[in-house]
This record gives structure tokens, C-alpha cells and sequence, in this order.
């Protein structure tokens, strides 16, 4: 094993992989290379997370890994911007990369497949279709699934295609825009949110915004309705709270520790359905677009990789190894957050990096970086023209064993402004490019 000064001076000095080794290659010795020549390692998930680490394995070995990535879909849809094609600000072409980019630019083997279990004992991947496929190293990059169970009748009213939740970008999207724009003219719309933590802290807080301009315009009589399981927006709280009042009053209304737990069957005679929660009295709206809580993609959870709890997978931060199976490195939506780590785009951006450097490391016989550093930065429109932000740094400590701010890192806007709507559309073209080349 080599010691941890040589890693730094192979890094180049203290400090992240990141930043420090850019976008080239790794110098490797002859050994360290014949490793990887001989080593596979399989990304499973095409979103974010999963695209990035597959981009930077083969980028950080000179293309000496040989690295597969398992995704059942042909193109990748963001997430990020999703909320301004339910406001008819963004067509959802304009969020859609080709997968197969990897493969033609970086050489990354693109399996188009679903994975329906993993053996962490062999090291072995199953996919739907074809033989198993084994592993050197696995990165998992599994996302979200949504509870359907924590909320009664709610995944009849989604197969049913009266409740949806739009959470994952793509045809469901569409779908609501098209609920939406059918509102009655007096029509009641309903957000809820679930209890933190979920996908996108600030995400449902800005679809209430974009919501709302579309209603502004071509709706002007409706309502839209938060209800919030949490005691207060999770982010961005003052910055959502000024806007609603000032852009949008008596048309959005939010109410707090609204917990949802059940969606009553069929409409009524007024074309309504009726929302139930924990404590709070029930209410009767004619569209609802209700998030339940979330958890691990199943694919993780059917692994047991989430531990005791069996939501989120618990991991060493160090280098994003899971507790149950250190030769899966697991990222994005589906961790166990550290303090104040948001489940975002660009943090399952920044985890990729991080873990794709612990995953040649670790092939490679280098101690792992001591002490890396994460990134976010969160865009939330709050119509079509004008954007707020939030950003952090996020540095290992390793005496903790866990990421804690940089104090004095980050912030938030000081107000809305349309010069960072413009910096917003550039920072999601660039992640893509990131992820994709």
C-alpha cells in the first residue's frame, strides 16, 4: 500500500482529487497499470451520479479500466429544470442527453438493460437480459424510489394516473403539465411535501413557483395549496416566503406541518379528490400532485446496503464505500446524507468524483485521499424569467469520519434576479457536459 505523501504527490499536493488532478489521466506506474488493464468495474444508474462516475473511471485511467454501465434508458433527462416544463418555460427535449454519448466519446461499454440483483459475496451483477456480469469494483448509483405505502390509496391513484408525482423527469412530466393545464378556471391544485430527507430540498418550494406563474397567466382565479410535512421550508425559506407574498398573493398558500398519509378513492361530484393527513383535517382538491416519502432505489435495498433502518445506504464518507460491501461505492439520492448534505444534482456530481478516485486508488494500492471536498450549488426558478441559488462547500474531517460545511462557504441570493436565471442554464449545460462529455 502506498503511503499517504506519495497519493498527495501523485495528486499533486494537498487537497481534493478533484481539483487536483483536473482532467486528465493518473500517473500510474507499471504495476498500478497492469491492474487496471486487467480490472472491470460496473456503474449501475444513468443518472447524474452514475454517468459522471463512469466518465471519470475511464478519463482518470488513461481508458485503461474497463468500465460497463448498466442503464435501461436510451437518453438521460434531467431532473434539474424538469419543474419549467410543468410551467411551459422549457420543452423537455431541451433536458435530454444521449446515453450512448459515453460510449462514442469515452469508450464506456453502455449496457442496455435493467439490473435485477447484485451478489456482493462473487461480485456479480444480474441483469434482466443475458449473462451475469462480474465486478472488480461496483459503483452504485440507484436514485430514488418513492414510499408508496406511507400514503393509503396512493399507488392506485398514481397506476390510475389521477395522482402524479413527476419526481423523475420524462413522460410523467408531461403528463401533469397536461393536468395542470386542464385546471377548471376556479380550480384548487395541491403540492404536498414529505418529511426531509428527500430529492431536491428546495425542488417542490420552486414547482409551487413555476406552478403558480402558469396559473398567474392563464388560470388567474385558481389556487395552489403547499402543505408541508416539515415545520418550515426546508430551503431557501425566506427567499420562497418574500416571493409567494410579494408575486403571488392569495394565489399560493402554504401550510406546515401538513403531514399527507392517504388519498381517498375517485372524485366527487365536483371533480375533487379528497387528501388525508396525520393530523390535520382532510381537504378536497381538484388536482393533486402529492410526494411521499422516498428511499433508496430498491436495487440498493434488495442488496442490503441500507442497513438497519433500510432506507438510505449507509457508507463510508471517505470514499463512498458501502458499510455492508466495501466494493460497492454507492452515490447520489440513495446515501445516508452527512450533516446538512443536501440530495441534489450537483452533489451526486461531486460524490461521482470522489468515488470513481477512491475506486482507482483502491486498484491502483494508494491510500485514499484523507480529506476530500465536496461542492453544491442549487438553482430554484421562481418564475420563468428569474432564479434564486444556494451553494456550499462541504470539506471530510476525517477525526469525524463524516462532511461538515466550510464555515463561511455558500450562502444564498439576495433576491431573484434574471442574470442568474441566465447563470442557472449554463451551470445545468455544464454539469451535462460534465457527465456526458
Amino acid at each position: 500500500m502506498i503511503r499517504r505523501r506519495d497519493w498527495l504527490a501523485r495528486a499533486g499536493g494537498t487537497g481534493a482529487a478533484v481539483g487536483m488532478l483536473g482532467m486528465g489521466a493518473w500517473p500510474l506506474s507499471a504495476r498500478a497499470s497492469s491492474a487496471m488493464t486487467r480490472a472491470r468495474v460496473i456503474v449501475i444508474g444513468g443518472g447524474i451520479g452514475g454517468t459522471t462516475a463512469a466518465r471519470y473511471l475511464r478519463m482518470w485511467s488513461g481508458g485503461r479500466l474497463e468500465v460497463v454501465l448498466i442503464e435501461p434508458q436510451p437518453m438521460f433527462v434531467s431532473c434539474p429544470m424538469s419543474n419549467l416544463v410543468l410551467g411551459d418555460f422549457r420543452r423537455l427535449e431541451e433536458l435530454s442527453q444521449p446515453i450512448d454519448r459515453l460510449r462514442q466519446q469515452h469508450g464506456v461499454t453502455w449496457v442496455q438493460d435493467r439490473v435485477r440483483a447484485i451478489d456482493t459475496r462473487h461480485r456479480l451483477v444480474m441483469p434482466e437480459r443475458g449473462a451475469p456480469l462480474r465486478y472488480d469494483r461496483l459503483v452504485l448509483s440507484p436514485g430514488i424510489d418513492l414510499a408508496w405505502s406511507a400514503v393509503r390509496g396512493l399507488r392506485e391513484a398514481h397506476d390510475e394516473g389521477r395522482v402524479l408525482q413527476a419526481w423523475k423527469a420524462g413522460p410523467e412530466t408531461l403528463a401533469l403539465r397536461r393536468q395542470i393545464q386542464d385546471l377548471p378556471d376556479d380550480g384548487v391544485m395541491a403540492i404536498t411535501i414529505p418529511e426531509a430527507p428527500y430529492r431536491c430540498p428546495p425542488g417542490p418550494y420552486e414547482r409551487a413557483c413555476v406552478v403558480a406563474a402558469w396559473l398567474q397567466r392563464h388560470r388567474p382565479r385558481a389556487k395552489l395549496l403547499v402543505f408541508d410535512a416539515n415545520p418550515d421550508i426546508t430551503s431557501k425559506a425566506a427567499l420562497f416566503r418574500k416571493v409567494w407574498a410579494e408575486q403571488y398573493p392569495g394565489l399560493i398558500e402554504y401550510r406546515p406541518l401538513h403531514k399527507a398519509i392517504a388519498v381517498d378513492p375517485g372524485r366527487d361530484a365536483d371533480g375533487r379528490s379528497t387528501v388525508r393527513f396525520e393530523l390535520q383535517d382532510p381537504e378536497r382538491v381538484h388536482l393533486l400532485n402529492l410526494l411521499p416519502p422516498m428511499q433508496a432505489g430498491a436495487i440498493a435495498r434488495e442488496a442490503g446496503l441500507t442497513g438497519a433502518a433500510g432506507r438510505w445506504c449507509e457508507i463510508d464518507y471517505q470514499t463512498f464505500a458501502a458499510k455492508a460491501a466495501p466494493e460497492v461505492h454507492v452515490i447520489g439520492d440513495a446515501i445516508q446524507v452527512a450533516p446538512a448534505m443536501p440530495k441534489s444534482g450537483h452533489m451526486a456530481n461531486a460524490h461521482a468524483k470522489v468515488a470513481a478516485a477512491a475506486v482507482i486508488a483502491s486498484l491502483a494500492e494508494w491510500a485514499p485521499d484523507p480529506a476530500p471536498m465536496l461542492t453544491n450549488t442549487c438553482y430554484s426558478h421562481v418564475d420563468g424569467e428569474r432564479v434564486i441559488h444556494v451553494a456550499s462547500v462541504h470539506r471530510y474531517l476525517p477525526a469525524e469520519r463524516t462532511y461538515r460545511v466550510v464555515p463561511g462557504s455558500g450562502g444564498v441570493s439576495d433576491a431573484p434576479s434574471t442574470l442568474e436565471a441566465q447563470y442557472a442554464w449554463h451551470w445545468a449545460r455544464t454539469l451535462w457536459a460534465d457527465m456526458l462529455g
